[in-house]
């Protein structure tokens, strides 16, 4: 591996998906190249269809690529099995849904400690509440999501996705549910964390703006990539 290899945290080649349908092979995403540097934060943008969230799961270890592929902090995930995936993303990788994707059967605390706790950490319940008071729900501890708005549920998620300190965070959409004011609260929320955890960011957005405020964008369509911009906080050297 080379020397400039190990500077990136993501490095994808030639990476084609193709899904099988009534009238034929689709091809979703065909023959993506780019590399993303650790600490860099990156915004995949394209059109409804154009196959961003595809790519963010394949990023990810969610899905498996037809052809190509997808180095994710040195471990080549073509060569692992659902296991061994599952393993990687557990270790190192945090995720924030449009959805936020919380338990409902459990307290915005409990919510936050889960991923902590099945990786075995000792200091979950610490490092929850620690979380939990950076985005400002230091008195919704006991809370369920049911009891708790959008813009807070999605606060929970944001806190759960950086516990266990991992080297990447994934973004689908993490404002797209939310009202302008709630939407600004999370993505500032969002770019504040990542900064003071040094962690490299993978933002899937439809919005330009937000966009902009990641270093470099990568721009997809029709499951081609076209372009790769900068963002207007880029400060890459």
């Amino acid at each position: 591996m080379s020397a400039l290899s190990q500077l990136n945290v993501i490095q994808v080649a030639g990476l084609t998906k193709r899904v099988s349908t009534l009238e034929g092979s689709l091809t979703i995403l065909s023959d993506i190249n780019f590399a993303v540097k650790s600490g860099e934060s990156v915004a995949i943008v394209g059109a409804s269809g154009s196959g961003k969230s595809t790519l963010l799961s394949l990023l990810a270890g969610l899905d498996i690529a037809t052809e190509g592929e997808i180095h994710l902090d040195g471990d080549a995930l073509s060569t692992l099995d659902e296991e061994a995936r599952a393993r990687v993303r557990a270790e190192k990788v945090g995720f924030v849904f449009q959805s936020f994707m919380l338990v409902q059967s459990l307290t915005a605390l409990e919510n936050v400690m889960l991923p902590a706790e099945l990786a075995g950490d000792h200091d979950a319940k610490q490092q929850a509440v620690d979380l939990l008071k950076k985005v400002g729900l230091s008195h919704r501890l006991e809370h369920y999501p049911s009891q708790l708005s959008g813009g807070e549920q999605q606060r929970v998620a944001i806190a759960r996705a950086f516990i266990g300190s991992p080297k990447i965070l994934f973004a689908d959409e993490p404002s797209a549910n939310l009202d302008s004011k709630n939407g600004h609260l999370i993505e500032k929320l969002l770019f504040d964390l990542n900064k003071q955890n040094g962690t490299t960011l993978i933002l899937v957005t439809h919005d330009e703006q937000l966009a902009q405020q990641c270093q470099r964008i990568l721009h997809i369509e029709a499951g081609a990539l076209e372009n790769i911009s900068q963002g207007v906080t880029a400060n890459v050297g």
